[in-house]
């Protein structure tokens, strides 16, 4: 067998064994085996890269960079669906359409999947492009993270048509959602908010390896030709899984509105056995004549309608109200109220966000509350039954003092919340803040997690992340579940991160606003802690992405001599507070100069534009203002931002007269 023979079996191989795995949940082979034939592929791949396929099994783990998804325009409209909320509207649909089509008409129903809705487009049966929803005309190209997900076919199987368009969506199963969150708490990361969200945003993460590593399924539901071989839904449906698309096995074809209605009342009762969240349930004309003989509103199809379950609610008496106190010593107020079975958990505790949502809320002790759940993930309250309050009753008022070390709380002008500013001695901040630092994204310190880091507090062996670096194994030797090979492992891991990069060291300090990116933009501009802290505000402000309250946290941060203190010490325990590799500035051509990049170019990629703009002596910000030296204009400029420098009368150059400037 040649080696291009070899390299067609494996993927072919492959591709069947990845359908049976994740759309028919029937294993053909070990997890072992399928890795060593990839490992075999993929090196067969690297030593003849003329063979080079993008549909290879090999792309799964991602690669690919995208620094700019590319708008592209639908091959036919992504229509939204006109919405309904009882029996009644379903009937008042059926009138509007039988006013139309005289014949008798069936209904394909089925689940209504919350996530991110796609479009994918294939040719000669190989996948070739993916198209998020968008406006419905024209959404992003993300192509090379659509790849990544196991349960899109990237070759079909057999008896496909030559070209056609399937839409679907993009799901992020709850289990999944779970672990994700756990991980990301774990590493000290704020979790995720809902299943729905958390799909949609990865597909525009710029990383596709990133893309991989996300639990994504990808459930499909229209096919979209012009060929004429897809006579109805229901038998569309069939057909996709014939091509090995991973398609809901929950699907019905009604007679009647009434039935209809009683797979609806089915699935609203028993969504949560779902290994995914659903929000309704899509109902369509089954027959494609018909649908065409309906056509379209301006914004909907008249043959297909989605019928929207309410939230889940239940009632409950709120028993108290507790604090907590955040590492950055924000209190947040937490309602305790009777267990409730919510969305198929048990709930008794929900947020109350702050003072102000109290008062507007006049939330107060044994009242009678109504609890859903956000997304049908977060537990809130959404309403007080007053009828039923005890006459007796006082209002609510928000805590005066810090419920951990009794300071008196301070309310920032223009924040919600209410802040301890006790930094120093309030447990909980400590505490929290040492934990942010060892976090995963951060420190990323072995053998120190949340609980260890409370017993070392506790036991006052630490006040600060900088006294982390002065351990030794007899200090620690002797505490609760801390023995020889776990005191050195920690010790060793608190060495190792003496390696880790700036940027992360920086987003340890754990300065208010400063997440993981902002870290990275900070670290790259500054280049070094020192020139950090001498920013100024207006310095700060001109740095790409750093806005006015990003500027006002990082200031204040290193305005504490505190601070100041224990980054001194952590420059003496070796820690990294420049980067690596030096900016390198090639002339001072636009030195004093602002510019505001926007759109897309040729032959820079944006991020490039802004490395030669800072090279060259110049600065970058995101928003235009009067002190904006040139807007560098590419295609797909914004009309606000061509609006807004007109009317400022800031010159707005293109790639070429830029590359001028810098000549």
């Amino acid at each position: 067998m040649s080696v291009k023979e070899q390299i067609k079996s494996l993927r072919s191989e492959l591709h069947k064994h990845n359908y049976n795995y994740y759309v028919l949940d029937d294993s053909s082979i070990s997890d072992y085996d399928f890795d060593l034939k990839l490992k075999e592929l993929k090196e067969l791949e690297n030593l003849h890269p003329e063979l080079y396929d993008s549909n290879s099994p090999t792309v799964r783990v991602g690669g690919d960079i995208t620094k700019n998804f590319a708008t592209t325009t639908h091959n036919s409209p992504m229509y939204s669906l006109d919405n309904s909320y009882s029996i009644e509207d379903l009937f008042d649909w059926e009138k509007r359409i039988k006013k139309i089509v005289e014949a008798n008409i069936e209904y394909t129903c089925e689940l209504k999947y919350d996530g991110a809705s796609i479009s994918l487009s294939y040719v000669d049966g190989k996948f070739v492009k993916a198209i998020t929803r968008g406006d419905g005309i024209q959404g992003d190209d993300v192509t090379a993270n659509i790849k990544t997900i196991q349960t899109v076919p990237l070759i079909l199987q057999e008896n496909y048509i030559k070209e056609f368009d399937i839409r679907g969506e993009i799901v992020m199963p709850i289990e999944g959602f779970k672990k994700l969150n756990l991980e990301r708490v774990s590493a000290g990361e704020e979790p995720f908010k809902n299943p729905r969200n958390t799909a949609s945003g990865s597909l525009k993460l710029q990383d596709s390896r990133e893309v991989s590593k996300r639990p994504l399924e990808c459930l499909l539901y229209s096919i979209v030709e012009s060929s004429g071989i897809v006579k109805s839904q229901h038998e569309s449906l069939e057909i996709a899984k014939k091509w090995g698309f991973n398609v809901s096995p929950h699907s019905v074809l009604a007679k009647s509105i009434e039935e209809v209605f009683d797979f609806v009342s089915y699935w609203e009762s028993n969504r949560y056995s779902l290994p995914f969240e659903i929000d309704g349930i899509v109902i369509k004309v089954n027959s494609v004549d018909q649908q065409n003989e309906l056509g379209f509103t301006s914004k909907f199809p008249r043959w297909a309608i989605a019928y929207k379950f309410k939230p889940e609610q239940s009632a409950t008496i709120l028993k108290s109200i507790t604090y907590q106190v955040g590492r950055t010593g924000s209190i947040t107020p937490v309602a305790n109220f009777e267990p409730i079975d919510l969305a198929g958990t048990v709930v008794k505790r929900a947020s109350l966000h702050n003072s102000d949502f109290i008062r507007k809320m006049d939330i107060r002790l044994n009242d009678h509350v109504y609890v859903e759940k956000g997304g049908d993930i977060i537990p809130k309250i959404v309403k007080v039954d007053i009828s039923k309050r005890d006459h007796l009753s006082t209002k609510t008022n928000f805590i005066l003092n810090c419920p951990e070390c009794n300071s008196v709380l301070k309310k920032i002008e223009g924040e919600a919340n209410h802040y301890c500013i006790n930094t120093s001695d309030c447990m909980p901040q400590v505490s929290g803040r040492i934990q942010h630092f060892i976090s995963r994204k951060a420190m990323d310190i072995d053998g120190l997690g949340a609980e260890t880091v409370n017993l070392l507090v506790e036991n006052n062996l630490i006040t600060n992340y900088s006294d982390l670096y002065k351990l030794k194994v007899e200090n620690i030797l002797g505490l609760e579940r801390m023995a020889q090979k776990s005191s050195e492992k920690l010790i060793n891991g608190v060495e190792y991160s003496k390696q880790i990069s700036f940027d992360r060291v920086l987003y340890g300090l754990g300065i208010r606003h400063v997440g993981v990116t902002v870290a990275k933009q900070l670290a790259h501009h500054y280049n070094n802690i020192d020139a950090l802290m001498c920013a100024s505000y207006e310095d700060l402000e001109s740095v790409d992405e750093i806005g006015g309250k990003i500027a006002e946290s990082v200031i204040s941060f290193f305005s504490i001599q505190e601070n100041i203190m224990i980054i001194n010490d952590l420059k003496f325990y070796g820690l990294n507070f420049e980067n690596s590799e030096k900016k390198i500035i090639k002339t001072n051509k636009l030195a004093s100069q602002l510019f505001v990049v926007s759109g897309v170019f040729t032959k820079f990629s944006r991020d490039e534009l802004k490395l030669e703009i800072e090279k060259n002596g110049g600065k970058v910000k995101s928003s235009i203002s009067s002190k904006t030296s040139y807007i560098i204009a590419g295609d797909n400029m914004g009309p606000s931002k061509r609006l807004k420098a007109e009317t400022l009368n800031v010159t707005i150059i293109s790639e070429s007269d830029f590359i001028e400037l810098i000549k």
